[in-house]
């Protein structure tokens, strides 16, 4: 029986492509993970096995018939279910979108269909990508496959979880203000929030617009490399696409740039909790005996960027979600959940007559100089190095009452998004914790940040770290 506890999408497909392992054989035993452990960690939404079935079928005989293939072509991957997936039900995680189905695919889900990946299903989320848990999901919350009492972190709960368990290869997600890096950085994976603009929204149910970023998970930093490669370039169907002409991101991947100078933003370390400064710390000495320069930087406007951001994307979230009326689809808005209804309520009140100068565009000016922190710390560095999260994967349950406490989870990623620069979580290590009920350490990661459309330099930085530390080796105990 073939063991897929340590494939990556590296060493699969070069199974498949030389032939050792079919690309249904590999399919099947994905899928019966995932409908084993689903009831346990709830990461999908919808699973699509008799489609991915007929997929993986397609590419075998691509192979016996010795046509050339794509490095993604029979990789089982999960689709966040945000991205709108022609014949396969999309809900967003949303009562109001229970029952809808797309007659078209979203452009990620174009390119990934394009390279032939396996797609087993569709992800678990917070609705409407409302969230940093996992918890506020209209179909239960997803949990962390490291301790089934805490949460994987969110909005892209379910496409963390189901790579971190061994349920897909790969997962597509969402980041509009850490979405994609906290979940990763719970679950100790790769996370890329892309620049804003290098991969299409196009398809994709839109939270705020000018913050969201379609971005993905993975095992390890070449993997990631190689989804971006697929999903990254421009796009005519959304007005925000980048003309900018992507790379090949695993080319020289294993090159660091000599004379690399990182930063270490000081707003980011001061008041962090001793165990998780601890671990970037170590993670920062580690990078420096690979030949890389840390020093101290600044980001002064770092403290405005929480209430920058709750501002501005709740305005953004109530103009997005005002099409949802049940005429044309959907159920009516009264299916909307809880949080949902805060966000259009805040968003609503921010844009009134009388408020909008007050607040929005107050933020908006705020944001320019967020930016501005960014771009004038990268004229001293070339990247920048800082935790995700503050705290460890919280238990489930712990902050869903006080929704405050659940936005401040958002405090080291959020800044990112109103910069729009692009930002790479890599597993950096694990953590006691004496209310773990498994017994097992807790993951934690690290953010490496850059200009804009330097993922490729972020890559080289995450190469050469998880080469040297393989954090990526240490599996949940399921």
């Amino acid at each position: 029986m073939l063991d897929i506890s340590d494939l990556t999408i590296e060493k699969a497909q070069k199974l498949i492509a030389s032939k050792q392992i079919k690309a249904l054989e590999l399919t099947d035993a994905y899928f019966k993970r995932a409908v084993k452990l689903n009831p346990i960690i709830n990461s999908f939404i919808t699973i699509t096995g008799d489609a991915a079935r007929d997929q993986a079928k397609k590419i075998d005989d691509l192979i016996a018939n010795k046509q050339p293939i794509s490095p993604l072509a029979g990789i089982p991957i999960g689709i966040k279910d945000i991205f709108s997936t022609k014949g396969i039900k999309t809900t967003a995680a949303s009562k109001v979108l229970e029952d809808y189905i797309p007659p078209y695919d979203a452009t990620v889900v174009t390119k990934l269909k394009d390279a032939n990946a396996v797609i087993l299903g569709k992800t678990n989320l917070d609705a409407w990508a409302h969230g940093a848990s996992g918890e506020n999901s209209d179909f239960g919350a997803a949990k962390n496959p490291y301790d089934l009492e805490r949460v994987p972190g969110g909005s892209s709960s379910g496409s963390a979880s189901a790579t971190a368990a061994n349920q897909v290869l790969a997962a597509t997600s969402t980041d509009t203000g850490g979405s994609t890096r906290q979940p990763a950085s719970f679950c100790n994976v790769v996370g890329l929030k892309p620049t804003y603009g290098r991969v299409s929204r196009y398809g994709t149910v839109a939270m705020a617009s000018s913050l969201d970023t379609m971005g993905h998970i993975t095992k390890t930093i070449y993997d990631n490399a190689l989804m971006l490669n697929t999903t990254a370039g421009y796009d005519p169907m959304d007005a925000t696409s980048s003309t900018k002409k992507s790379e090949d991101y695993t080319k020289d991947i294993e090159k660091v740039p000599k004379g690399l100078k990182l930063g270490l933003p000081k707003e980011y370390i001061d008041g962090l909790d001793d165990k998780i400064k601890n671990v970037i710390t170590s993670a920062a000495k580690k990078l420096e005996k690979l030949g890389v320069k840390i020093v101290e930087v600044s980001l002064p406007y770092t403290k405005y960027g929480v209430a920058t951001y709750y501002i501005i994307q709740p305005a953004e979230v109530s103009s997005n979600l005002a099409r949802y009326d049940g005429i044309r689809y959907g159920n009516k808005r009264d299916a909307f959940g809880p949080e949902a209804k805060r966000r259009i309520i805040l968003g609503t009140f921010t844009l009134s007559a009388g408020y909008y100068d007050a607040y929005y565009l107050k933020a908006m000016k705020v944001r320019r100089l967020i930016r501005d922190d960014f771009i004038n710390a990268f004229k001293e560095v070339d990247a920048l190095i800082c935790p995700v999260s503050p705290t460890l994967p919280f238990k489930l349950g712990e902050k869903a009452s006080d929704p405050l406490s659940m936005y401040l989870a958002d405090i080291y990623t959020v800044n990112i998004n109103l910069a729009g620069v692009p930002a790479l979580t890599v597993p950096a290590g694990f953590v006691d914790d004496p209310s773990t009920s498994s017994g097992q350490v807790l993951p934690v990661g690290m953010q490496i940040i850059g200009p804009d459309f330097s993922e490729k330099l972020l890559y080289q930085i995450g190469y050469a770290y998880e080469q040297e530390t393989k954090w990526y080796e240490t599996k949940p105990k399921l």
